[in-house]
C-alpha cells in the first residue's frame, strides 16, 4: 500500500527499524549497563543509582531467582512495585535470569491478583511490604514458590517510617511493614545472590519478555503477549522518533510519574532512557503534586512523558509556572486524549509542544507519534517506523484515506496474542499480524490518523483501560441488585469515569452502598464514581443492554 504518512516524516526519522540489531531486550539493557557506567540511571527521593550500581544489583538479584530460588528460563516473576529503585533492578535482574515479567498493579485487590497470578502461572513475585497483606490472602491458592519483600526505602538508606509515609501515604489500603511468613527480604536476596554464579540466558526475539495484563471482554483482564522482539521493536521505534529533538548521544533526565508498571511508562521512560544512557527520575506519589513540583525544581529534565491529567494538574499546581524549562525537549501525551486547552496551556507555561502519542497494550505500546515541535492539531500522529496503520471496515477490507473505520496496526511491535486465550485472540487479530484496535478514526492525505469513537465499550480512566463486564461482575454481586450497566461518563479531570446503571432489587439499595461494595473487590479507578438507578435498562430485542444508548443519557 501507499505509506503516504512517509513523505511526512521529520527529517532524520527512518521509514524502518532493525529489530535484529540486538538479541534480546535483556542484550540491549546489558550493553547500556556496559556503555554507561558512571552515569546516573534512575533517581528516587534524592538517591541516585548509577548503571554501574544497577550491574551489580541486578545481577546479584538474578543469581539469587536462578540459583537459590531455582528459577528457569521462561518462569514468570509478578513485579508488585511502585516507582521505587528495586524495580528496574528486578526487570534488569529477571531479564539476567531469562524469565518473563508480570507487571502488578500494587493496589489491586486480592480478587485481581489472585486471578493474574493464576492466570500467569507465576512462580515469583516482588512485591512492596505495604501491600503484602493482600499477596497474604491469596498465596495459597498460587504456584508461587518465591516471595520476596521489600521495603520502600531498602535502597534509599532512610528510615523505613519516613519512606513509606511519604511514598505510599496516598494509598488507601497500605498496611507498612506486614510480615508475609516464608517470604525473604529483598536485601536478604541481593546478599545471597552476591556469592552465587550466574548462568548466562541466551534469549531470542520468540522469548516472551512481558505478560502486560489488560482488561477483558469476558470480565477479568488478559495478559497480552510481548516478546523480546516486540520490547525492542518498540524501544527502537521510539527512540528513533524522539532522539533527533533530545539530542542524539547526549545525557538526557526524564521524569517517570506514570507508573512503571504501566506499559506507556514501561516503555517509553524504563526502557527507551536506558537505552539511551539517560536518567530516569521515579516519583513514586505523583498524586502529591506539591511534593511533585518541588522534586521538579531539583532537576534540568528533557523528556516529559505523561497523560493529559497528570500535565493539567502540574499546571494548575501554584509553582510549577515558576520551574526552569529551559531544558525540556519534548513533552510527550499518551495513554488517552491530549485536550486542546490543555496542549495550549502546557506550551504557554513551559514553552514546550505537547506532542501526542497514542498506542495499546497490545502494540508495546507506540503505534503512532506525532512530529515533536508541531503545534497541537488534534491528531494521534503518524504511523512511527516498520509500522502500517491502515482504516478498515467490518469486513477487514481497508477503506480510503478520510473515510472512517476501524483504526487496524501492523508492525514488528504488535503482540503475538493473549495468554492462553486464543478465542480472545482471534477476535483481534487480522490474518495473525494484524490488530483491530477497536478505535474509529480516519486518515488524512499527510498520513495523520484522528480518532473520532471507540468501537469497544472499554472505558479510559486517567490512561487505564476498564472493561465494563468487570465492574458489572463485581456490581450484580451485590443482594440489592437485579442487573447493571457500566459505561463511560465524560469527566473533565479524568476523561472518563465510570458510571454505573442499575436496577433495584432491593428497594432501599443506595448509591453509597453499591459503590462501597464494588471498593471491595476493584482497584480504584474501575469503582464507579456515579451511580443512576432505573426502573429498567434499554435493551435490543434479542435482551442485550444497550450500553450506547445509557452513554448518551449522560451527554443530555
Amino acid at each position: 500500500m501507499d505509506k503516504v504518512w512517509l513523505k511526512s516524516y521529520p527529517p532524520g526519522v527512518p521509514a524502518e527499524i532493525n529489530p535484529d540489531e540486538y538479541r534480546s531486550l535483556g542484550d540491549m539493557i546489558e550493553r547500556s549497563l556496559a556503555k554507561y557506567p558512571d552515569r546516573t540511571a534512575f533517581t528516587c527521593m534524592g538517591r541516585e543509582l548509577t548503571f554501574r550500581e544497577l550491574d551489580a544489583l541486578s545481577r546479584q538479584l538474578a543469581a539469587y531467582l536462578q540459583r537459590v530460588a531455582g528459577l528457569r528460563k521462561g518462569d514468570r516473576i509478578a513485579v508488585m512495585l511502585p516507582n521505587v529503585l528495586q524495580y528496574p533492578v528486578t526487570i534488569a535482574a529477571a531479564f539476567r535470569a531469562g524469565l518473563t515479567v508480570v507487571n502488578t498493579n500494587p493496589l489491586y485487590t486480592p480478587r485481581e491478583l489472585e486471578h493474574q497470578l493464576k492466570d500467569s502461572g507465576a512462580r515469583a513475585i516482588v512485591i512492596l511490604e505495604n501491600f503484602a497483606h493482600t499477596l497474604d490472602e491469596v498465596l495459597a491458592g498460587t504456584r508461587l514458590d518465591t516471595v520476596i519483600v521489600t521495603g520502600a526505602g531498602d535502597l534509599l538508606g532512610f528510615p523505613k517510617s519516613v519512606i513509606a509515609n511519604f511514598v505510599l501515604r496516598h494509598v488507601r489500603r497500605q498496611v507498612p511493614e506486614y510480615a508475609l511468613p516464608g517470604a525473604v527480604r529483598f536485601q536478604e536476596a541481593l546478599g545471597k545472590g552476591r556469592y552465587e554464579n550466574l548462568e548466562r540466558q541466551e534469549l531470542t526475539h520468540d522469548d516472551v519478555a512481558f505478560l502486560q495484563y489488560t482488561g477483558g471482554t469476558t470480565g477479568v483482564s488478559k495478559g497480552a503477549v510481548l516478546t523480546h522482539r516486540n520490547l525492542v521493536a518498540n524501544v527502537l521505534q521510539s527512540e528513533a522518533w524522539v532522539a533527533g529533538t533530545l539530542g542524539v548521544g547526549e545525557p538526557q533526565v526524564a521524569i517517570a510519574a506514570l507508573p512503571l508498571y504501566h506499559i506507556f511508562s514501561l516503555t517509553a521512560n524504563c526502557l527507551v532512557v536506558m537505552k539511551l544512557g539517560g536518567q530516569n527520575v521515579l516519583i513514586p506519589n505523583p498524586r502529591d503534586f506539591a511534593g511533585f513540583v518541588e522534586e521538579l525544581a531539583k532537576h534540568k529534565f528533557t523528556f516529559f512523558p505523561g497523560v493529559n491529567t497528570l500535565f493539567n494538574a502540574l499546571l494548575n499546581t501554584p509553582g510549577f509556572d515558576r520551574l526552569d524549562f529551559g531544558t525540556l525537549r519534548v513533552s510527550l501525551g499518551g495513554g488517552m486524549a491530549v485536550q486542546r486547552a490543555v496542549a495550549e496551556r502546557w506550551k504557554e507555561v513551559t514553552g514546550n509542544v505537547l506532542t501526542q502519542a497514542w498506542g495499546l497494550t497490545e502494540t508495546s505500546p507506540a503505534a503512532c507519534i506525532n512530529p515533536a515541535g508541531i503545534d497541537f492539531n488534534g491528531s494521534i500522529g503518524l504511523p512511527i517506523s516498520s509500522t502500517v496503520v491502515t482504516i478498515r471496515d467490518d469486513d477487514g477490507n481497508v477503506l480510503p484515506l478520510r473515510q472512517s473505520g476501524e483504526i487496524c496496526v501492523e508492525g514488528p511491535q504488535v503482540m503475538q496474542g493473549y495468554w492462553n486465550r486464543p478465542d480472545e485472540t482471534a477476535k483481534v487479530m487480522i490474518d495473525g499480524r494484524v490488530l483491530r484496535t477497536g478505535d474509529i478514526g480516519y486518515m488524512d492525505e499527510q498520513g495523520y490518523v484522528f480518532i473520532e469513537d471507540r468501537k469497544k465499550d472499554m472505558i479510559l480512566v486517567s490512561g487505564f483501560n476498564v472493561y465494563p463486564n468487570e465492574v458489572e461482575g463485581v456490581a450484580v454481586t451485590h443482594p440489592g441488585v437485579l442487573e447493571v450497566a457500566a459505561v463511560a461518563q465524560p469527566d473533565e479531570r479524568a476523561g472518563e469515569v465510570v458510571a454505573l446503571f442499575a436496577v433495584k432489587k432491593d428497594p432501599s439499595l443506595t448509591e453509597e452502598a453499591l459503590i462501597e461494595h464494588c471498593r471491595k473487590a476493584l482497584t480504584g479507578y474501575k469503582v464507579p464514581k456515579r451511580v443512576y438507578f432505573r426502573d429498567e435498562l434499554p435493551k435490543t430485542n434479542v435482551g442485550k443492554i444497550l450500553r450506547r444508548d445509557l452513554r448518551d443519557q449522560l451527554k443530555k
